[in-house]
């Protein structure tokens, strides 16, 4: 016996299958779709989220495992803000971690103010081009003492990198930046002060590596950001071997410089002193200013638990608006500052012109044309 529908029930029938069938063909395509450790994109949703899975967490007592914190916090999509994993072997045998732990975002480098750094700076593109969504290439291959330094750092910028770093601004004491070819010798050695004036027209960050976190070095530092004001500048592991006290100072005194948290150091490395609760104050205090990093596992046991080290300061944090901002916000807003380059959008037309595209070039970004050149060209 065959039921027939009434016209009002047909309607509601129609009405559901089209909306599957819209469902589906959303679903194939990908709009919608979060990949694995990716952020969620509704901030008020990703922080209640993070709330209740935090307060399940505290609940159940106990240190919480790096596994629990990384499902926690999966939402915040968690950017490593300072890696050296740049050539292949490395950042590929990174993947399936970054995945497993929800890395959303690297900024990506390799080695430091020295020649070796123009291949790891090309290989830090080679990963973009592959995967844009997950990485922000940075580049330190040039000689600061050079003039043609400058022409170097145009042409990258243009081409589509990221940010400077990690430059050597200073090193008399880490084994392996204080023996760098190209160092500085202060923040304002050199043609670093027309560099700061060059990237500021980018919009682009530089990342410094500055050690002992003192003395001249600092002084020199504290030049470059009054001389500069309309540059970013960010501090590289700005915890480490530093108080509280020092980095309230700076980051008073100076609204252009950012805090790389390197996390692992505060978290788990002897020399950090094992309170790496002392920061959280300072970081309360200049949520918009601080950046967590890895640094790779520097000097740690590995870099998951650097990766840990970075989810138990948010657990410390224990204000999930702060920590999102620390966690993912900061950086994405240095990034998406970026304005799309000549160099992009000429490649962008020309590439228009060839699959016959429509693309919208209306105050697009640096962020936004690197994708299209990486997905639908050859970037």
């Amino acid at each position: 016996m065959k039921m027939k529908l009434k016209p009002r029930h047909a309607r509601i029938a129609l009405l559901a299958v089209g909306c599957i069938i819209v469902l589906v063909i959303v679903w194939l395509n990908g709009s919608r779709f979060i990949p694995f450790g990716r952020a969620e994109t509704d901030p008020s949703g990703s922080l209640k989220t993070v709330e209740k899975r935090l307060a399940k967490l505290k609940q159940a007592g106990g240190t919480p495992t790096l596994e629990q914190l990384a499902e926690a916090f999966q939402p915040l999509g968690l950017i490593d803000a300072h890696n050296h994993n740049a050539s292949s072997s490395r950042y590929l045998s990174m993947l399936d971690a970054w995945e497993e732990y929800h890395i959303d975002k690297v900024v990506l480098f390799g080695n430091i103010s020295e020649p070796s750094a123009i291949e790891t700076d090309a290989a830090a593109w080679r990963a973009y081009q592959s995967s844009p969504d997950l990485f922000f290439p940075f580049f330190s291959g040039f000689d600061l003492h050079d003039e043609g330094s400058l022409d170097v750092i145009r042409d990258n910028l243009e081409k589509g990198y990221f940010g400077l770093g990690e430059i050597a601004g200073a090193s008399t004491y880490s084994p392996i930046v204080s023996l760098a070819d190209w160092k500085a010798s202060d923040p304002m050695d050199g043609f670093l002060p027309e560099i700061y004036d060059l990237i500021a027209a980018y919009k682009a960050p530089i990342l410094l590596h500055i050690d002992p976190p003192n003395g001249l070095p600092i002084l020199k530092l504290e030049q470059a950001l009054e001389a500069h004001p309309n540059t970013t500048f960010i501090f590289a592991h700005m915890n480490a071997y530093n108080s509280p006290e020092e980095i309230d100072r700076l980051l008073g005194m100076y609204p252009n410089l950012y805090a790389d948290f390197f996390a692992g150091f505060s978290v788990y490395n002897p020399d950090g002193g094992g309170n790496p609760e002392i920061f959280i104050p300072i970081m309360k205090k200049y949520p918009d200013r601080f950046l967590l990093s890895s640094d790779s596992g520097y000097d740690l046991e590995s870099e998951e638990q650097a990766i840990d080290a970075m989810y138990r300061i948010l657990y410390l944090l224990d204000d999930p608006a702060v920590a999102k901002k620390i966690a993912h916000d900061n950086m994405m807003a240095i990034i998406q500052a970026q304005p799309a380059t000549k160099t992009q959008l000429a490649a962008i037309q020309e590439l228009a012109s060839k699959n016959g595209k429509t693309y919208n070039y209306d105050k697009l970004s640096k962020l936004e044309a690197g994708k299209i050149l990486a997905k639908d060209g050859k970037g």
